[in-house]
């Protein structure tokens, strides 16, 4: 085989041991995010614990708990019998991970963590192993081949564990009701920060920067209020009310232009897109990123409480403020 058909057969193999894994999500799954949500809320902690490719697995889903608001510590299995076992206190979880359930430095801590008054959640490939059989709750995550040629290398059964992990991390941040704006408190930083902290209307274009015009305007006449604010775009508005009717874009121009080049004076309501998608000022910036991609466009119309067209947000803008 080739290198790209063998990059392609690790793939398979751990996509395979993936679908095992959804199969095998149960009741032990839905136990284990109770744990961890009444944990939290009692201002307990989450104590990630391994020894090898496990403990860099559990390093990456303690930063993920961390991440979404839920206090996770790593617990160096070879230092807590030295001292470390001080950041374990009772009412917290502990998530133990171990493929095979039996090594000495993960088997030595137990009797200690058994000893205080927490819930003890094993992630191992062995259910009758030793560490499974003190655990509270046992999440199986066995792989029938690793996807090392040899089988011998963790591959598939650390994919394995850390996408349990985003599991437990996601499946826990919906039950405790986090919100874009509980995360944007966590990530100050960088251009996730601002898009999270940043309001629409602390973006977008108004006032005499949005091409507004009205149903009966002419095409050539809308195209000069997009010259005029060097945009891609114009609103169109309801004379009567003031309220959008739709959005006249280059795009829509330049298909209407290709049908028939005499257009300009054709009212611009014949060849806008009506019903455009809008978003309210006070929205969080995130939120225009995440319309321009689940819906494929450029330019955004921004409304107020009544409806009415108060701005105008394209991609420029995105990148003028380091969104994008």
């Amino acid at each position: 085989m080739d290198h790209i058909t063998r990059a392609r057969r690790v793939i398979e193999l751990e996509i395979a041991e993936l679908q095992r894994l959804r199969d095998r999500i149960g009741d032990s799954f839905t136990s284990a995010v109770q744990a961890l949500q009444v944990a939290i809320e009692n201002r307990g902690k989450i104590i990630v614990a391994g020894v090898g490719k496990s403990g860099n697995i559990g390093a990456k889903i303690a930063a993920t708990f961390n991440s979404t608001g839920a206090t996770a510590v790593v617990l160096n299995s070879q230092d807590a019998l030295h001292g470390d076992l001080g950041v374990v206190n009772d009412g917290d979880v502990a998530i133990v991970l171990s493929h095979s359930g039996e090594t000495d430095e993960i088997t030595s801590i137990l009797p200690h963590l058994r000893s205080l008054q927490l819930t003890l959640i094993a992630v191992t490939g062995r259910p009758e192993s030793m560490l499974a059989r003190h655990s509270d709750i046992v999440l199986d995550v066995n792989v029938e081949r690793e996807a090392c040629p040899l089988n011998l290398a963790p591959t598939s059964s650390s994919t394995v564990m850390l996408v349990l992990g985003d599991a437990l991390a996601m499946v826990l941040l919906e039950a405790r009701g986090f919100k874009a704006s509980d995360f944007a408190r966590l990530h100050p930083g960088g251009s996730l920060g601002r898009s999270l902290l940043l309001k629409v209307a602390e973006i977008m274009r108004g006032g005499n920067a949005m091409a507004k015009v009205g149903l009966q305007t002419s095409v050539a006449d809308a195209l000069s209020a997009m010259i005029r604010v060097r945009g891609g775009a114009a609103v169109v508005v309801n004379d009567a009310t003031e309220k959008v009717s739709g959005i006249f874009t280059q795009g829509d121009f330049v298909r209407a232009f290709e049908k028939n080049p005499g257009i300009g004076e054709d009212p611009v309501c014949d060849h806008m897109t009506p019903g455009p998608i809008t978003i309210s000022s006070d929205c969080l910036a995130v939120e225009v990123i995440n319309l321009f991609n689940e819906h494929r466009i450029d330019d955004l119309i921004v409304i107020d409480s009544d409806g009415k067209p108060v701005g105008m947000v394209d991609t420029q803008d995105l990148s003028r403020v380091r969104l994008i």
